[in-house]
């Protein structure tokens, strides 16, 4: 893998995750809407329950982690239809003791 397709990978992943990252808040804010009736809680507000903050929290990050494990898989396969080679990879993390 060139550095240059490396790069390529880099900017095309972060243009694919930050728009799903807009499109996934909007679409969590929405649910919340029509499930509950209601706006979606302000968490950092001391008015609001610390229940409903909790879920709220618990909503977007559940919302948010399953579009963007989406998204990385079809710009991953979208990459290896484009360009005849899989997507680059972080390599793994190790720790040593």
């Amino acid at each position: 893998m060139t550095v240059s397709q490396r790069l390529l990978w880099n900017i095309y992943a972060g243009a694919v995750g930050a728009l799903t990252a807009v499109v996934a808040q909007k679409a969590v804010r929405g649910a919340w809407k029509v499930a509950t009736g209601d706006e979606p809680p302000d968490p950092n507000d001391p008015a609001t329950p610390l229940s409903e903050a909790v879920i709220w929290a618990l909503a977007g990050g559940i919302g948010i982690g399953i579009a963007q494990l989406l998204t990385n898989r079809f710009a991953a396969a979208h990459w290896e239809r484009a360009m005849g080679s899989p997507a680059p990879t972080r390599p793994p993390v190790s720790f040593k003791f």
